[in-house]
């Protein structure tokens, strides 16, 4: 008696924003340059710090003797208003790979806020998935794998059957951690560790929808 087959279990892809669908860097800059000055310190040196920490790590290093609290309202004060009247790019190819993929097989992670994720998609026309997970959703963000693993058990999905597209070495770290496949996009070099490397969003788009098809 021949078996049936058993069909592939469905696959999906969990987006990054900032760096990966939608091109923030030089508003992520003039976010905190303008927040150094607030607090008269080197922009330069305050900008190099957040690149590579959170931001309660970036105020504990660059001001330690003020209010943590106080500094995160100001800086939320500051990306508040530069969504509102910033100017937002989405990376090239962004619009048509999310159109193309089939409805709830991809989610957004990112390690910001959904009403600004929402505001940046508005102004630049990407559609928003019912799954997004932000920085208010989990315990803790990107290294951790948790926001990554949140994604996929809102999907119904194993983490082996997760395809993470990132820019940035943190979200990285945490799809590899939450044990799915991670593909890096946006850098002329590789971030260490991804499974494949793409010089741009568009580049990799074609693999992107042939991976959930």
């Amino acid at each position: 008696m021949n078996k049936v087959p058993r069909p592939e279990p469905a696959k999906y892809v969990l987006f990054d924003v900032d760096g990966t669908l939608i091109n923030a860097v030089e508003n992520q800059r003039l976010v905190w340059r303008t927040w150094a000055k607030q607090y008269g310190l080197d922009p330069e040196e305050v900008y190099r710090t957040a690149l590579r920490t959170r931001p309660l790590e970036t105020f504990a290093r660059v001001a330690p003797h003020c209010d943590p609290a106080e500094c995160l309202a100001a800086l939320h004060e500051l990306e508040d208003e530069d969504v509102r009247s910033g100017i937002y790019v989405a990376f090239d190819g962004a619009a048509e790979l999310l159109g193309a993929l089939p409805r709830g097989s991809w989610a957004l992670v990112t390690s910001n806020y959904e009403h600004r994720v929402r505001g940046r998609f508005a102004r630049t026309g990407l559609p928003v998935p019912e799954i997004l997970v932000d920085a208010a959703a989990v315990p803790e963000g990107k290294p951790s794998p948790a926001p990554y693993l949140q994604a996929a058990s809102r999907l119904g999905a194993e983490p082996r059957n997760c395809l993470v597209i990132e820019d940035a070495p943190s979200g990285v770290q945490s799809g590899l951690s939450a044990g799915m496949t991670v593909w890096g996009v946006n850098a002329p070099v590789a971030v260490d560790r991804v499974h494949r490397h793409f010089a741009s969003l568009r580049e990799a788009a074609v693999d992107i929808i042939a991976f959930v098809s």
